[in-house]
């Protein structure tokens, strides 16, 4: 926001650095003063001291230690630019040159900002970078229970945020379309459901139908011969055995994707393990023929040996098998071909994987046996690991058993709980309205808590916390918003005309610009870290400081100056908050657009 006046002070700086023979940095490097009630931004001199020492050299008599000769520059430095266009104050502190902002001129380039770039506020400028995103990877011919849920929470706001912050992303999804699983749902529908249609809860009913198998299999195991048979005729090409995967593949997938559209979740390329399966086993073949991986077959399996071929004497990556002894596929083999498949597809500057941590020592083996493969991209594929959640009473998810929470059913919960507040605390609306809010407060309450932990970190949901309207939830983020649109609603007219403000600001005013004056920043990191946390931590910032601002400073009632300006903010931390790249649908209410 800044640019112009910081590109002046650095020129001023080069010229007085170059006029007395010190060093000139290639770059200044700028970074934010910690905020304490006014805003600045700060350089060192530590590097410019050291360099001028070096180049000086013993012919310029004793040297000045580096931490005093920085402060005498930073002195020198202050003393010549004085008191730029655009700052209040300049000091020399330590080494560094601070510049601080004048109050009124930096509240009026955070606000204007926020409201001339509008829906673009905080985003960052196209990096010409592609990043493939691959997460959710529900097995089709189960159910989609809870234990997917912050797969696909987390990867599609991880999307969300590299997309703003300016990369490219391909958003992808693995589905497990083969397996044995599956062979146990089709011999089950075969013998005892053939002709069946699937009903309007068709994730549910797939679910029921894989566990019915495996206790059909239970209680009589002589029936495993069955089984097997039903996986040799899938294998060979059976005509009646694929027709109907394919067929109940595609109601899998059709139940996936109605709960995909209610949790505005979206793809852009599709992969399956049946499509990865034969260029893996062609990818092992060729790992033998490299003299990476052992054929052991038929007695065992094919094995790549990664800390032998890597002269570990300490345990590291141990060994990764790549093939079963009969010569069918494992999750290695398909995952090794699949990012092949991934680099040959997109021009990727990185390929992350969304997936749980108990298989990142998986990842480690296959991205490693990429790179001993000779793939000058094996280092650019990385794993984002992410812990599970509980779920109240400690459930156990076990698709086996059937005992799963489904996660149309929790959806359902948190409508169902979200409509009870809306009826308590606005009982006019009408019937549409209701629902469309418990809609959007019961899908943010389920996401906020997935995305405000530490990936690594196990999240325990509890439907109290998840519904504050008063704690650190969406509600209380998503009624800020709402507390904005109220304000704004009742504001005739366009809104003023932008104004630098001539009023004393309010504490609660110079905190609530801070926190909109982050978004660009934390949306960086977010996306450089993998971390959502940083969104959802200033998500809540914004909407406590929003709320303190509401509470202490009158908008409509004030007198007219301070009102344009107090209109304008609240309609930037409206902005704001609509902006979060962890809202979009769902953590924010429709807004009423003020032209």
């Amino acid at each position: 926001m800044f640019n112009t006046e910081r590109q002046a002070v650095e020129a001023q700086v080069r010229s007085y650095l170059e006029s007395h023979a010190i060093p000139a940095p290639d770059e200044f490097q700028w970074s934010s003063i910690p905020f304490s009630g006014e805003w600045g931004i700060s350089t060192s001199f530590f590097q410019t001291a050291a360099q001028e020492a070096r180049t000086r050299g013993r012919e310029a008599g004793p040297r000045v230690p580096v931490p005093q000769r920085a402060q005498e520059i930073a002195e020198e430095v202050a003393e010549f630019i004085g008191t730029p266009p655009g700052f209040s104050r300049v000091e020399a502190v330590r080494g560094y040159l601070n510049l601080y902002f004048s109050t009124g001129e930096f509240s009026r380039r955070v606000i204007d900002s926020a409201l001339e770039e509008g829906a673009a506020f905080g985003s960052g400028r196209r990096k010409g970078e592609q990043v493939m995103v691959e997460f959710s990877q529900p097995n089709t011919h189960k159910a989609f229970h809870v234990g997917h849920l912050r797969s696909a929470i987390l990867g599609d706001v991880l999307c969300r945020i590299l997309e703003f912050s300016g990369y490219d992303v391909v958003r992808a999804n693995y589905f497990g379309d083969i397996g044995l699983h599956v062979i146990k749902w089709l011999w089950n529908y075969m013998k005892h459901h053939a002709g069946e249609q699937p009903p309007e809860d068709i994730t549910k009913w797939m679910g029921e139908l894989y566990a019915e198998a495996n206790r059909r299999l239970e209680e009589n195991p002589d029936l495993e011969k069955e089984v097997r048979e039903v996986y040799a005729r899938w294998d060979r090409g059976d005509e009646e055995v694929v027709d109907l995967w394919k067929t109940t593949r595609q109601w899998s997938l059709d139940g996936f994707f109605k709960i995909y559209e209610i949790l505005d979740i979206s793809f852009d390329r599709l992969y399956s393990n049946s499509e990865a399966e034969k260029p893996g086993k062609q990818v092992v073949e060729q790992l033998i023929e490299q003299g990476i991986a052992d054929d052991e077959r038929p007695e065992g399996p094919v094995i790549v040996r990664l800390d032998d071929l890597l002269g570990l004497k300490k345990e590291k990556y141990r060994v990764l098998v790549v093939l079963r002894s009969d010569g069918t596929a494992l999750y290695s083999t398909e995952d090794l071909a699949l990012a092949i498949m991934k680099f040959q597809e997109y021009d990727l500057a990185r390929s992350l994987y969304v997936v749980d941590v108990r298989q990142s020592l998986h990842f480690q083996q296959v991205f490693k046996t990429l790179e001993l493969a000779g793939y000058p991209w094996a280092d650019r594929c990385i794993h984002l690991p992410y812990e599970l959640v509980n779920l109240p009473g400690n459930v156990v998810i076990a698709s086996r058993e059937g005992t799963v929470v489904l996660l149309e059913d929790l959806i359902r919960e948190a409508e169902s709980r979200a409509r009870e507040v809306v009826e308590e605390k606005n009982p006019a609306l009408t019937e549409a309205q209701k629902q469309s809010i418990a809609r959007a407060v019961g899908l943010g309450a389920l996401k906020y808590p997935m995305l405000a932990r530490d990936n690594a970190k196990i999240v325990t949901f509890d439907w109290q916390t998840a519904l504050d309207f008063n704690g650190q939830a969406a509600p209380y983020i998503q009624y800020a918003h709402v507390r904005a649109n109220s304000i704004l609603r009742r504001q005739e007219g366009l809104l003023p005309e932008p104004l630098t403000p001539q009023h004393e600001l309010d504490p609660t005013e110079i905190e609530l610009i801070e926190q909109i004056s982050r978004l660009p920043n934390e949306v960086q990191r977010a996306a450089e870290e993998y971390k959502t946390l940083h969104i959802t931590n200033l998500a809540y910032d914004l909407a406590k400081s929003f709320n303190n601002y509401y509470m202490q400073c009158p908008v409509l009632q004030a007198e007219p100056g301070v009102r344009d300006a107090r209109l304008r903010l609240t309609a930037a931390a409206r902005q704001a908050i609509a902006n979060l790249p962890v809202s979009y649908t769902h953590l924010t209410l429709p807004t009423k657009r003020i032209v």
